[in-house]
């Protein structure tokens, strides 16, 4: 298959080793955030955070995340251009709705006549909402549609990228506490530049399951 989306996906990979001097720039940068703003998530939730590691300073914060455990994840942080910790809120309640709500009527998306109607998509959250006011596995699983969003993005620019569900959770809420405010974050992303001479799974070929594995047709 020829089509442009094939073969983006085609050629991106989980990186294994990153040539640290080379850079995402700003510009680039720019459109991979504004990219991971638009990412769908269910009712319009966007209940994450994004936390982009640039500076010498956050990369050092990062690195300390990395104390007690997935150790073989911590070359990324200085090896790769940028580190992003993807974050969601386990507490997502009416009033977080609302400001989305609210958003809406600012973009014109919404009347404001009709912000108490708009409220009743909010019943699909209240349906993921435990007794306790948990709805982390929920407001988890949107973020990991940004994430997906944010790899087919990077392929289509051409920046290599490493999925790390390795991160010390507790550490990464300690290091960043003040930035996630109550946000988790269970997965992280490097982006940059493959090291070509020492990037061991340059070389394999893709494999899939097959068509016929996965797909039914009714």
């Amino acid at each position: 298959m020829t089509h442009q989306i094939i073969k983006d996906l085609s050629s991106r990979y989980t990186t294994k080793k990153f040539d640290p001097t080379k850079k995402v720039s700003p510009e680039e940068l720019a459109v991979i955030m504004e990219a991971m703003r638009l990412s769908a998530s269910s009712i319009n939730s966007q209940p994450w955070r994004f936390i982009i590691i640039e500076s010498d300073e956050a990369k050092q914060r990062m690195n300390k995340t990395f104390a007690h455990k997935f150790e073989f994840n911590q070359k990324h942080v200085y090896e790769a251009s940028h580190i992003i910790i993807f974050a969601h809120n386990p507490t997502y309640t009416r009033a977080d709705y609302e400001a989305v709500i609210d958003k809406g009527i600012a973009d014109k998306r919404t009347k404001p006549e009709n912000k108490e109607s708009a409220f009743g998509a909010f019943a699909f959250a209240e349906l993921n909402t435990d007794e306790t006011g948990n709805t982390a596995p929920w407001t988890k699983a949107q973020t990991y549609l940004a994430l997906g969003n944010t790899l087919h993005t990077l392929a289509r620019l051409g920046i290599d990228s490493t999925p790390m569900e390795g991160i010390d959770t507790n550490m990464v809420s300690k290091e960043f506490g003040a930035e996630l405010d109550g946000y988790v974050s269970d997965v992280a992303l490097a982006i940059g530049y493959r090291d070509e001479a020492q990037d061991y799974n340059i070389s394999p070929p893709k494999s899939r399951l097959a068509t016929e594995d996965v797909f039914i047709k009714l």
